[in-house]
C-alpha cells in the first residue's frame, strides 16, 4: 500500500476533525436506510470498494441506519449518475465510482453533468503499471518503446474499456514516447491480463491487482509504474520480487508520473452542508480503521484521500489531462 500525500492528508485530517466538530452542532443525522449506488456490476472494483465500506460502517457502529447495496452499471456507469440527478437534494444515497464520473459526458451524451453531483471524497487510489508477457523479448522500456518507433502500430497494448483509463494513458505513452502502439480494448482488466499472459499482445497497463496473479505464476512482467516514486508495498510476490521492486517509469525514460485511478464516492447535487460534512467525517473515520488499510494493502491500492477543495482540484486535474486527450484524439461527443 502506498500514500499518496500531495498534500491532502494533513488537509483530510484537519476536515475530519472539523467534519466531526461541525456534525455534533448540527441536528442531522440518517433517518432512513442509506443506498450505496454503485457504478459498475457485482464483483469488481467499484462494487467491492462499496460493500468494504458498508461492512466497516456497519461493524464500527458508525451509523445508526442500514445500508443497501445496489449495481447500476448501465452505459458503462452512467446509469448511476443519472440516479443521482433523478435524486437531487436526497441525503440517504450515495454513488460510488472512479473518473468515469467525469469522463462519461466528455465521450458520450449521458443524462447528466457534474453539476448534478456532489463530489464527497476520493478514498484510495489504483495505480497503473506497464507489463510485458514473461517471455516478451522487451526487457526494458525503452526497448520496448523503441519497437514502437520502429514499427508503428504494430505492437499492441489492451487495457479495460475504449476511451477509458488505459486507452488514455496509452495515448499519453505514444505521445511521451513517439512511438505509436495499437490498443485494444477488453471488457476488463482481468481478460487483458489473460491476454497478456497468453502472448496475444506486446503490453498492457494493468492495475496491480489485475496482473498479480499472471505475475505470481510466471506469465508477465512489470516494466515499470506510473507513479512519482515506487509503491510501499514488499510483500514477496514473483520470486524475490514485490511491488516496491518496480522503477518508475519516469526514471526509466517515460515520463509520466502519478497517472492512478481514483475511487470516489458522490452524493446527489443540492444535498445541504451539513450532509456533506456528516458524510465526510464518516468516510474519514472508514479510512481510519484497520479494516480499510488491510483492504488497500489486499488490492494492491494506495492510500489516496480527498475531501473539499482538494478534491476539487484533483477532479480538475484529472479532468483538464482527459479533456486534452480526447480533444487530440477526437473523441469529445459533439
Amino acid at each position: 500500500m502506498k500514500t499518496r500525500n500531495m498534500g491532502w492528508l494533513a488537509v483530510a485530517a484537519l476536515l475530519a476533525t472539523q467534519g466531526a466538530a461541525y456534525a455534533a452542532d448540527t441536528a442531522w443525522q440518517p433517518s432512513k436506510p442509506i443506498e450505496f449506488v454503485v457504478s459498475a456490476g457485482p464483483g469488481g472494483g467499484t462494487d467491492q470498494f462499496a460493500r468494504v465500506v458498508q461492512s466497516i460502517a456497519e461493524k464500527h457502529k458508525l451509523l445508526n441506519v442500514p445500508v443497501i447495496v445496489s449495481n447500476k452499471g448501465g452505459g458503462a456507469g452512467a446509469e448511476t449518475f443519472m440516479a443521482g440527478r433523478a435524486s437531487r437534494g436526497d441525503a440517504h444515497k450515495l454513488l460510488f465510482g472512479n473518473n468515469n464520473a467525469w469522463l462519461l459526458p466528455m465521450k458520450a451524451k449521458v443524462a447528466y453533468s457534474m453539476n448534478d453531483l456532489t463530489p464527497l471524497a476520493v478514498m484510495a487510489g489504483d495505480d497503473f503499471i506497464l507489463w510485458v508477457p514473461a517471455a516478451s523479448p522487451y526487457q526494458t522500456v525503452e526497448s520496448l518503446l523503441a519497437a514502437t518507433r520502429e514499427k508503428p502500430r504494430q505492437l499492441k497494448l489492451g487495457g479495460t474499456q475504449s476511451k477509458d483509463g488505459d486507452h488514455i494513458l496509452t495515448e499519453l505513452i505514444n505521445e511521451a514516447s513517439g512511438g505509436q502502439f495499437t490498443y485494444v480494448p477488453f471488457k476488463s482488466g482481468s481478460e487483458a491480463g489473460v491476454q497478456l499472459a497468453g502472448s496475444h499482445l506486446d503490453a498492457n497497463t494493468n492495475n496491480p491487482s489485475e496482473n498479480l496473479g499472471q505475475w505470481k505464476a510466471g506469465g508477465v512482467r512489470p516494466l515499470c509504474v506510473f507513479s512519482a516514486s515506487p509503491l510501499d508495498d514488499q510483500r514477496k510476490i514473483a520470486g524475490e520480487m514485490s511491488l516496491s521492486d518496480i522503477p518508475t517509469c519516469a526514471s526509466q525514460g517515460l515520463p509520466i508520473e502519478d497517472y492512478v485511478l481514483p475511487r470516489t464516492i458522490f452524493a446527489p447535487g443540492d444535498v445541504k452542508p451539513e450532509v456533506v460534512a456528516f458524510y465526510t467525517d464518516l468516510l474519514a473515520k472508514v479510512k481510519d480503521t484497520d479494516e480499510w488499510r488491510q483492504y488497500l494493502a489486499n488490492t494492491a491500492q494506495s492510500d489516496l484521500f480527498a475531501t473539499g477543495a482538494d478534491l476539487d482540484a484533483l477532479i480538475e486535474a484529472d479532468a483538464a489531462m482527459a479533456h486534452r486527450v480526447f480533444e487530440k484524439e477526437g473523441w469529445l461527443v459533439k
